[in-house]
């Protein structure tokens, strides 16, 4: 999937490294801000809440986040593709900035309460919903086709760092200050909107003024449909890490089962960064050639056992727990690496470019679904189970979606590189419509 070694690489281009400085400090940003709310919303619960209680408001947490990108999926998807990417990116950052300002505001002043939480959570749903399909699609457009392969890796690298990198820089944060966490969410994003500001007018896909709007939001939906192969890694992750949350219920396992407290949810959520950064760091020597399809597989397995080790630290002795658990964490971040970058990769390079905003914004959805629903169902799940329960059965659930995916989709099993086929699938679905 490397470029030739006549074919420049992407960093060589201003405008793609202003995008991936860009799209890091967003996604740290934004999932360090996240860790916080889950974190801040457990504590203030707890003061009047049962732990079953206080676990609920963990899923209200995450649900208030997923239903704004459930409901505006199919319009994010449109605009990305028919206004321009950067000025998207740029109002959502600064819709952000603000949101994580005014929840720094309240935590310093002694304001800060569930229902503004809860609302400050929806506004972020809103942003991302709009925010990420334009990133998405955006860095295909910043470099010359023949080194896009190697673009969207990096792209992909950068996003799951970020991804799971940023809570672990929200738990320390929290852990010296409370609204420090906030202030270096607003400070990320507010770098994160100058590099935007950066990119120079990049080329824009033509837009069809010819068919109803709605007619091509439903586009998005029939093109992942029928390309099997693009179908197969969207909804495996969407139930396999919808099952295995086991990084929702961190507050839980940091205060209440390993008893190490906000610092020592800093150390936990840290830690599935540092399996994910080796992992980025391996593939930007060595990326991934053959056999995709079974190793994102394969990777997905390890994530599910990960998920299951960690869960059953509840059961060993306290001296050995939070460092059996900070181990599991380990594993699943880096198996979490392999299944996203073959997962990203696949999909923008098998999907056009007038179609990736629509293909991005569901791809979006499902892994919003899968994070943020993820929560929510480990949040009611724990309460009405236990988190341990909830963590072992999400774990076992993930190894067993797998294996049901690998039956259904042979497409995966098949995948041995990241070309994408001569005549793509969505050609034959524009001509015809």
């Amino acid at each position: 999937m490397t470029a030739s070694p006549a074919s420049p690489h992407p960093l060589k281009f201003g405008n793609f490294r202003a995008y991936l400085l860009g799209r890091l400090t967003a996604v740290l940003a934004q999932y360090g801000m996240m860790i916080v709310l889950a974190w801040q919303a457990y504590n203030l619960a707890r003061e009047t809440m049962s732990t079953a209680g206080a676990s609920a408001q963990l899923g209200l947490i995450g649900l208030a986040q997923f239903l704004p990108l459930f409901f505006l999926t199919p319009v994010t998807g449109w605009v990305a593709d028919h206004f321009d990417r950067r000025k998207i990116t740029r109002f959502t950052l600064a819709l952000l900035m603000l949101a994580s300002t005014i929840l720094g505001t309240a935590t310093y002043e002694g304001w800060v309460s569930l229902p503004l939480i809860f609302g400050i959570a929806a506004i972020v749903g809103i942003a991302r919903a709009f925010n990420g399909p334009a990133y998405s699609a955006l860095a295909p457009n910043l470099v010359p086709r023949e080194v896009l392969p190697n673009a969207i890796a990096i792209s992909s690298v950068v996003w799951q760092t970020g991804m799971i990198i940023g809570p672990a820089l929200g738990g320390y944060a929290y852990a010296m200050e409370p609204w420090g966490a906030y202030a270096l969410a607003a400070g990320l994003f507010g770098i994160s909107l100058l590099c935007m500001l950066l990119i120079g007018p990049v080329p824009q896909p033509p837009r069809d003024t010819s068919r109803h709007p709605v007619r091509q939001m439903i586009d998005g939906f029939t093109y992942v449909r029928t390309n099997r192969l693009v179908l197969a890694t969207i909804t495996l992750d969407l139930f396999a890490v919808l099952l295995a949350g086991a990084t929702a219920l961190l507050p839980v396992y940091a205060r209440d089962i390993l008893h190490v407290g906000s610092a020592g949810l800093g150390h936990l959520a840290a830690s599935p960064g540092i399996g994910a950064g080796a992992t980025a760091l391996f593939f930007s020597f060595r990326p991934m050639k053959t056999e995709v399809g079974l190793k994102m597989l394969a990777s997905v397995v390890v994530f599910g056992l990960a998920t299951i080790l960690f869960g059953a630290t509840a059961f060993l002795p306290t001296s050995i727990a939070a460092e059996v658990g900070i181990g599991a964490l380990i594993l699943l971040g880096s198996a979490d690496m392999v299944s996203v970058y073959v997962r990203q990769s696949l999909i923008q390079l098998h999907t056009p470019d007038t179609m990736r905003g629509r293909v991005s914004s569901l791809s979006q959805l499902t892994i919003s679904a899968s994070n943020e629903l993820g929560e929510a169902e480990s949040g009611f799940l724990a309460a009405l189970v236990g988190p341990v329960v909830a963590v072992i059965g999400g774990g076992i659930g993930a190894i067993a979606i797998t294996l049901i995916w690998a039956r259904l989709f042979p497409e995966l099993r098949r995948a041995r590189t990241f070309d994408p086929p001569e005549t793509r699938a969505a050609e034959p679905m524009q001509e015809k419509a």
